[in-house]
C-alpha cells in the first residue's frame, strides 16, 4: 500500500521525536534554519500574491508549497517538534528527559529564527532595491499586518493574548496534522496532499504560526510597521508559541499517541 495504517504512523512519529533529540547540535540548527528560510519565504509568496490578486483565498492555497518542500527536505520546524519529542519521553525511550527536550525546542527556536530574519532582510533589501524605496504595496501590506496583529491584539488586554493563545493552539493543531500527513503516505504524491490540506486551512483562517511570525513581523519592522519589538514579542510570539505547544501536542500528539499505541482492549458483550 501506498500509506500506513494509524497505528504505523503513530510509531514513526513516536520514532521521529527521538531522533530528533539525539540529532547533534550542528544538525538541529542547520535543518532548523533552512525550515524558517523556506516557511518565510512561502509566507512572503502568499502575500505577494494576495497582494497582487486581491485574494487572500489564492495566497492561502499556495503558501502551504513551502511547508511541504521543507518537510520533503527532512527540515524541522519549531511547531513540528512541539509535538513530537514528547511524545518519545512519554513512550520511555532511553535517555529522552525533558531537559534534552527542551535543549531541542531551544536549538530548533535559535535555528528557524535566525532563517526567518534572513529572508526578512533579503526581501526587505528586494523589495526597496537596496533600502533606496518604500517598499510600494508590499511594504504597506505587511506594516498594517504587523500592527494589526501586535498593537491590534494589544488594544483588548488580556482577552486579546489569549485571543492569540487560542489561534495559536488551532494553528498548530492542524500543522501538526500536517507534520503526521507527511508520514501517512510513502510516496511524494500523497505526502504533499496530506500536508497541504491542514496547512491552507490554517493560513486563510488567520491562525498563529509562531516560525512564520518569526518572518513577518522582523520583515513588517523593516518595512515601516508601527511596532516595537517588544510589542511582537508580548503581543504576539511568546502567546503564539506557547498555543503553538499546547494545540499541536494536545490536539495531534496526545490523541493519536493515546488512541493508537495506547489502545484500550476491546470491549466485551
Amino acid at each position: 500500500m501506498s500509506y500506513l495504517a494509524p497505528s504505523e504512523f503513530v510509531t514513526k512519529m513516536v520514532d521521529a521525536g527521538e531522533s530528533k533529540i539525539y540529532m547533534s547540535t550542528r544538525d538541529t540548527v542547520i535543518r532548523a534554519y533552512m525550515a524558517g528560510a523556506i516557511l518565510a519565504l512561502a509566507a512572503v509568496f502568499a502575500v505577494s500574491i494576495a497582494v497582487a490578486t486581491g485574494s487572500h483565498l489564492i495566497g492561502s492555497i499556495l503558501f502551504p508549497v513551502g511547508f511541504c518542500m521543507l518537510y520533503l527536505m527532512g527540515f524541522d520546524l519549531l511547531t513540528g517538534v512541539f509535538m513530537l519529542t514528547p511524545l518519545a519521553w512519554l513512550d520511555k525511550r532511553p535517555g529522552v528527559t525533558w531537559p534534552q527536550i527542551l535543549r531541542n525546542w531551544g536549538w530548533v527556536f535559535v535555528g528557524n529564527f535566525m532563517g526567518a530574519l534572513t529572508v526578512a532582510v533579503m526581501m526587505a533589501f528586494i523589495f526597496t532595491y537596496g533600502f533606496n524605496t518604500d517598499g510600494g504595496d508590499i511594504a504597506t501590506k505587511v506594516a498594517s499586518i504587523g500592527e494589526a496583529r501586535t498593537i491590534g491584539y494589544a488594544k483588548y488586554g488580556v482577552a486579546g493574548w489569549f485571543t492569540i493563545f487560542v489561534r495559536g493552539m488551532l494553528c498548530n493543531w492542524m500543522v501538526s496534522l500536517g507534520v503526521v500527513g507527511a508520514m501517512i503516505s510513502t510516496n511524494v504524491s500523497g505526502k504533499v496532499i496530506a500536508m497541504w490540506m491542514p496547512i491552507f486551512l490554517f493560513f486563510f483562517m488567520g491562525f498563529e504560526h509562531s516560525v512564520v511570525n518569526m518572518f513577518l513581523f522582523p520583515f513588517s519592522m523593516i518595512m515601516g510597521g508601527d511596532f516595537l519589538i517588544s510589542d511582537y514579542f508580548i503581543w504576539n510570539e511568546i502567546p503564539t508559541a506557547l498555543g503553538n505547544l499546547v494545540g499541536g501536542l494536545a490536539f495531534t500528539g496526545l490523541t493519536l499517541y493515546t488512541t493508537h499505541i495506547k489502545t484500550k482492549p476491546k470491549r466485551t458483550l
